[in-house]
């Protein structure tokens, strides 16, 4: 007696595809904001490190480092307070430039940007308005004003896109905030309003 051969027929293998389909297209919306949500927190990470990279410089070497962002990318350069301009665009080699330390491309982790036209992916904001330069000092301070006189950035807040799109601003997209004191002390929090002390996350 012959085994009869089992297998699926295209009927079924038609449903399967559009069952399929139909929850893939249920969970895309939530994995694209997951996916951004964590282009921003690499971002906003990659901000801290560099800056604690900075300060450790600082220390070490026992003369002011400064930390140059280039908004509205995450990318940043950290530099002897003697190189100048300090920003992203500074090239990251010390054959190349003396003074420079170390150097984060915008488009790493952050979702790529084009420099040619619009950037997409993770950007910053920085505070006070315009600000792009932090100088930390042999003791890892940070002093009133930079080395060429403009005032130092005291936090940047990362996003993705678009700004309105942050929970702070009453959407959906959970933003993330770096925040520098005039100590030296450098922490990333969440800038949601419904996020408040005694919560560590709190800015």
């Amino acid at each position: 007696m012959a085994l009869r051969q089992h297998g699926f027929n295209l009927i079924e293998v038609m449903v399967a595809l559009t069952v399929l389909a139909v929850l893939i297209s249920l969970g895309a919306p939530g994995f694209s904001e997951w996916l951004q949500s964590q282009r921003i927190r690499a971002s906003a990470e990659a901000i801290v490190n560099g800056m604690q990279v900075a300060r450790g410089e600082a220390i070490r070497r026992n003369l002011s480092v400064v930390l140059g962002l280039q908004p509205p990318t995450p990318g940043w350069t950290v530099c002897e307070a003697t190189v100048t301009p300090c920003d992203s665009t500074t090239p990251p080699t010390t054959a190349t430039v003396p003074g420079v330390i170390q150097s984060k491309s915008g488009q790493e982790g952050s979702g790529g940007t084009n420099a040619d036209t619009t950037p997409s992916g993770a950007q910053i904001v920085t505070t006070p308005a315009g600000a792009t330069l932090v100088t930390f000092t042999s003791l890892g301070a940070v002093p009133k004003t930079n080395t060429d006189g403009s005032a130092p950035l005291t936090q940047v807040d990362v996003f993705y896109n678009d700004p309105t799109r942050c929970s702070a601003a009453g959407g959906t997209l959970r933003c993330l905030r770096v925040v520098v004191t005039g100590g030296g002390s450098i922490r990333m929090c969440d800038p949601t309003p419904t996020v408040v002390a005694p919560d560590p996350r709190a800015c």
